[in-house]
């Protein structure tokens, strides 16, 4: 079902070169979803909403261990992210480590990553 374009309620978080967020929204426009979009390059990472999403998440789906920014961290860094305080302090440091997109849909939900057979179920 395609929903008609409206009020945005569900936003998109990430960045705009990431082409995992670049095949998010054109996923959730091609599906007639409409939704903001949060650029942590010029808008920051939102502390409150980031601790929210470890809250209901938890810390470790946000931190993209695979990711190059995590790679690039010396060892040293990496073993200091052992609890929610300390993953928060990296990815406000560094938006880049947190897994692309984290989505918070109008109903409610909360996402990270993009999956399109679990959004499928959304539209």
């Amino acid at each position: 079902m395609i929903r008609p374009m409206s009020n945005p309620k569900t936003t998109v978080y990430g960045i705009p070169n990431c082409d995992t967020v670049k095949r998010a929204r054109a996923w959730l426009t091609g599906h007639g979803i409409a939704h903001e979009f949060h650029d942590y390059k010029k808008q920051g990472v939102p502390e409150a909403r980031l601790a929210a999403w470890s809250h209901t998440l938890g810390w470790e789906p946000l931190v993209n261990r695979k990711g190059t920014t995590w790679r690039k961290l010396d060892a040293a860094e990496q073993s200091r992210v052992q609890d929610a305080a300390s993953a928060q302090a990296l990815m406000l440091a560094n938006p880049s480590v947190i897994k692309r997109p984290v989505v918070e849909w109008a109903d409610g939900g909360l996402t990270v990553g993009f999956d399109p057979a679990q959004w499928q179920e959304r539209a």
